[in-house]
């Protein structure tokens, strides 16, 4: 259930439906935001849908096309009319079984337009949805003699957008999937682009292009073609098609965030709101919390995957990290590498790879066993090398193992080039496939079904993008889907001082990430390697960051499971930062982003769901500057501030170790203000008195 005793009303609105004539002139309808700030307008001029969007006089789209092309039938594309509207509002609020905040309100109003199609006559509806922050609009093409199994050869939605417009991107369709630096550029420069694309207008309005929603469909990416217009443009499938469906059906939603300020896109709901609610009833079973893992010693080459090393994934080993996660008040400890199929080139292994046969030095029995013991469960981990057949034959088997060794969490991997993702057809043929078209998105549903089944939760990386769905499936519960802290330790160039100030205003926007923070030991490279034949990456493999920015990861990237990434030794060496880390919850209350721009910094504030004590967060990016955080957040009271910052000469690249950790009583009437260094981060938890 996602209402439990909260106070939610809706109140519908219906209008006459408006039947227009051929002979008649174009039809404009409109529907405005509840705070009367947006307004999108929706006409059939000539024969064609189009809409247009303005906040508060401020032009955000200018008139943009809409519908889409079939492969064997007409489209929705011409002689088009709009015969009916009906309009309603909606003021309910729901409950989360956990995120970035427990309580979250929908307040729209919305648009349902009936068009019809003339010659041959064809049938379409358009819902468009209004909120205080953005709208949303789908496509919906019911049952009809006319149209019963389509083949979707183009949709030409468009965004025309401000040209001269700075927009914050990675590209799409490229071999690294979601796995790039962003770029900064101004609209009429971006390329295919991957959503959420985020824009500052020249009118000072921030926009974030995106959707809500995807299921049974292809994902969208924004391709720039000329000037302000942006197109979708729909990952294809194997077949050359972009999607296949039988009516009815709908698309999902075409998201347009809007906010004056650079956090009011953070702050927004609006993907989740256009997501339908939890369809799994109790998911309690889920807990979110922190986890270790072997992983990151394999990134840094101490050790290998396979056996044809140094092997990590041990039932030794294994035990050792649940004894750490134990004293510290971990979760959950993830292993990589435990199974068959990591010896020689993994990356192409998509065909060997066994989720049920273990390596000869690992017992997940008695590794279950040892967890039960100490408190600590087994994260699993299922690598597919992109080979998505061989993976679904074995899903179940794979499962009972899981569930059988009480592992209520599964890291998932599709490491493979973008449209590299192997499956065997009906007829047996070969297919290769996109990470974000039609195939793969039904795939990821159907592993958070099953997994569901068997009480276990998701999180995959190389991922279909979030799009919400964790609303409705709350088992799905993070993912990359965006460059991680692995990308710091393999002697390619760092991820940089700007890439969290990007990531929490682009990628963030859609949902949790498991970027997997903490790092303690910001040069890896530089540690003698465990032999010399494992070596050491180069003089690049480093974290871009301060400590404190490190520490602070944990509340500016938000995720309801955080990996506490780096080596045990490490943290010992550090007792006094590593304390945040075991402090700081994953589940909150609420959330605030307070002050912030894209690629800048970022100031937020969380409330822990299970305690009355608040968690506040700053960080920077290469330049150094002073963040104030204004506390009246806190409420009545006071409170201990437990602060981490940086020190005098904190620079991520001078002195990055330098940290202050200090103690104060602050109230609400007061603010807190941070010297952060290049790189830079603070991190304050209070506790209430």
């Amino acid at each position: 259930m996602e209402m439990t005793g909260l106070k939610s009303f809706l109140i519908t609105v219906s209008c006459a439906a408006i039947v227009l004539s051929a002979t008649a002139g174009a039809a404009t309808h409109t529907v405005t935001s509840p705070d009367g700030a947006i307004q999108v307008h929706v006409s059939d001029d000539g024969g064609e849908l189009r809409y247009r969007v303005n906040r508060a006089e401020k032009v955000i789209i200018q008139p943009s096309l809409l519908g889409m092309r079939f492969a064997a039938h007409h489209g929705f594309d011409a002689d088009l009319q709009i015969v009916g509207a009906k309009e309603s509002s909606s003021d309910t609020q729901w409950e989360q079984p956990w995120g970035e905040r427990r309580v979250v309100r929908d307040h729209h109003n919305e648009l349902t337009l009936e068009v019809k199609r003339n010659k041959p006559e064809q049938s379409l509806t358009l819902r468009v949805r209004a909120f205080n922050d953005g709208i949303g609009f789908r496509y919906e093409v019911p049952k009809q003699p006319n149209l019963k199994d389509l083949t979707i050869t183009e949709e030409f939605t468009e965004f025309n957008m401000d040209e001269k417009a700075t927009a914050w991107w990675i590209p799409a369709r490229k071999w690294n999937r979601y796995e790039y630096l962003y770029q900064k550029t101004t609209v009429d420069e971006m390329e295919m682009v991957h959503t959420p694309v985020t824009m500052r207008l020249t009118n000072g309005v921030h926009v974030s292009l995106h959707e809500a929603a995807l299921v049974d469909y292809a994902g969208m990416s924004i391709e720039h073609r000329r000037g302000p217009n942006l197109v979708a443009n729909l990952a294809p499938r194997s077949d050359g098609a972009l999607v296949k469906v039988s009516t009815p059906f709908k698309s999902p939603w075409r998201t347009i965030q809007i906010a004056e300020q650079a956090v009011g896109l953070v702050n927004s709901d609006l993907i989740l709101n256009l997501n339908e609610p939890n369809k799994m009833g109790d998911v309690s079973w889920f807990k979110p919390g922190k986890y270790v893992g072997i992983w990151w010693q394999q990134h840094i080459k101490d050790r290998t995957w396979g056996s044809d090393g140094i092997h990590a994934a041990t039932t030794e080993a294994t035990i050792e990290y649940m004894d750490f996660a134990a004293e510290n008040g971990f979760d959950g400890v993830l292993v990589e590498g435990w199974n068959i199929g990591w010896d020689g080139d993994w990356y192409n292994n998509g065909d060997v790879f066994s989720f049920t046969e273990t390596y000869n030095d690992f017992d997940i029995e008695k590794v279950a066993a040892y967890g039960r013991k100490v408190g600590v469960r087994l994260i699993g981990h299922h690598e597919t090398s992109g080979n998505i057949s061989n993976y679904e034959k074995q899903l179940d088997d794979a499962l009972d193992l899981y569930q059988a060794n009480d592992v209520a969490i599964i890291k998932t991997g599709y490491v493979a080039d973008a449209g590299k993702l192997k499956r065997i057809d009906e007829q047996g043929i070969v297919r290769y496939e996109y990470h974000d078209g039609q195939h793969n998105v039904n795939h990821h549903q159907l592993v958070i079904d099953k997994a569901a089944e068997h009480k276990i939760a998701i999180n995959p990386h190389e991922p279909v993008k979030d799009t919400g769905l964790r609303r409705t499936y709350p088992n799905w519960v993070s993912r990359e889907g965006a460059r991680g802290q692995e990308f710091n330790a393999w002697g390619v160039p760092p991820n940089g001082p700007n890439h969290v100030s990007n990531l929490v205003f682009t990628r963030m926007l859609s949902g949790p990430m498991d970027y997997t923070a903490g790092a303690f030991d910001l040069r890896p490279s530089e540690r003698p390697p465990v032999t010399k034949e494992m070596g050491r990456h180069d003089k690049r493999s480093r974290i871009e960051h301060t400590l404190a920015k490190e520490l602070s990861l944990y509340v500016t990237i938000y995720s309801p499971i955080q990996m506490v990434m780096d080596l045990p030794e490490n943290y010992a060496a550090r007792p006094d930062a590593f304390q945040f880390i075991k402090d700081v919850p994953t589940d909150w209350e609420q959330s605030i982003a307070l002050s912030g721009e894209v690629g800048e910094y970022l100031v937020i504030a969380r409330q822990d769901r299970n305690s009355s004590d608040w968690y506040l967060a700053a960080h920077t990016n290469e330049k150094a500057r002073t963040l104030n955080a204004d506390l009246r957040f806190l409420g009545e009271g006071q409170y201990t501030a437990q602060i981490y910052r940086d020190g005098e000469n904190a620079d991520y690249d001078a002195a990055p170790y330098d940290i202050v950790i200090e103690t104060r009583e602050v109230n609400a009437e007061e603010s807190l203000s941070f010297d952060l260094g290049r790189s830079g981060g603070a991190v304050v938890r209070f506790i209430k008195r």
